[in-house]
């Protein structure tokens, strides 16, 4: 397989050269470092999240913006499809690189973590990239500083030149799209997490509403946490049956039935106070290749017409 992270600068390129049509901004620091605000000191946009989507994931997967309905209301939905779930969405996509100086408190994914590879599932898959650059999405509501840069240099093991971020707050339009773009993610991630062998995930399709950007970062996260729990949906095909497949939905309904903004605020913003199986897709369709087919969970339309503030 080719470098994650080259895949992913062609990508940023393009970024690049259309910043004007995307809405979105470049900056380049010191060390010549390059910042894209996708949504931090501008509003964002539908096109920036998508390609963002894209750009998380390495280029191998394909996204695209969807006209659906919650509890009867047009909304944009995100669509992002996948043949390489493994490398894009557990190597690439996931969000598990925290970015934390006296100043700045973000969060990271793309495929700069596959050149670190620390986290268990670069084991299991058995990878780890090789480049001179380094692609690293910024979820925060500020633009990363020279200290941040030069943590992500040191840690990714290239030179601060090598440094692409770009950046969106999850109270963007771009963070409410990238956020919808993550069903597919939480439900391959989720399986992962039980035992399912990530290499046995054929292909991946999610797809989620984009909620309605919120007024602060804490309202944002619990938005954008309701249109997958509540309405996210995923169709894995797999290569092997697994015994714990009804346990890859969410069960957020079952257990609170309720926005999670509610959720958070009783245990006072402690994601570790929150069970985990919640943080899930609403809905999965899995088939077995040559074997059974399994649908578990359903959405629930009241609760995110709640969240949603839909009238």
């Amino acid at each position: 397989m080719e470098s994650l992270n080259r895949m992913a600068i062609e990508l940023v390129d393009e970024a690049i050269d259309f910043a004007d049509e995307l809405a979105i901004d470049v900056h380049t620091r010191s060390g010549e470092t390059v910042v894209l605000d996708f949504g931090v000191d501008i509003p964002g946009a539908l096109e920036a999240g998508l390609l963002l989507a894209e750009i998380q994931t390495a280029g191998l997967s394909t996204v695209q913006t969807t006209l659906d309905t919650v509890a009867d209301a047009p909304l944009t939905h995100v669509e992002l499809s996948t043949d390489q779930p493994a490398l894009s969405l557990l190597c690439a996509g996931k969000a598990g690189w925290e970015v934390t100086t006296e100043s700045f408190d973000g969060l990271g994914s793309g495929p700069a973590r596959a050149l670190v590879a620390e986290e268990d599932i670069f084991q299991r898959i058995a990878y780890q990239d090789e480049f001179e650059f380094a692609v690293l999405a910024l979820e925060s509501d500020q633009l990363p500083d020279e200290a941040v840069i030069e943590q992500v240099a040191e840690r990714a093991g290239v030179p601060t030149s090598g440094v692409f971020l770009p950046t969106y707050a999850t109270a963007s339009v771009t963070g409410s799209v990238v956020a919808a773009s993550r069903a597919g993610e939480l439900a391959a991630y989720r399986l992962t997490e039980l035992g399912y062998d990530p290499l046995d995930i054929l292909s991946v399709t999610g797809k989620a509403p984009v909620a309605p950007v919120a007024e602060n970062e804490r309202a944002a996260i619990a938005r954008t946490n309701d249109a997958l729990a509540y309405g996210g949906q995923v169709h894995l095909i797999v290569d092997e049956p697994f015994d714990q497949f009804d346990a890859v939905a969410s069960t957020a309904t079952e257990v609170f039935d309720a926005p999670f903004a509610e959720i958070f605020a009783s245990s006072e913003w402690s994601f570790e106070e929150i069970p985990r199986d919640v943080f899930a897709p609403a809905q999965v369709t899995i088939d077995v290749r040559g074997g059974e087919t399994y649908v578990i969970g359903e959405p629930n339309d009241a609760v995110l017409a709640e969240s949603f503030g839909l009238a």
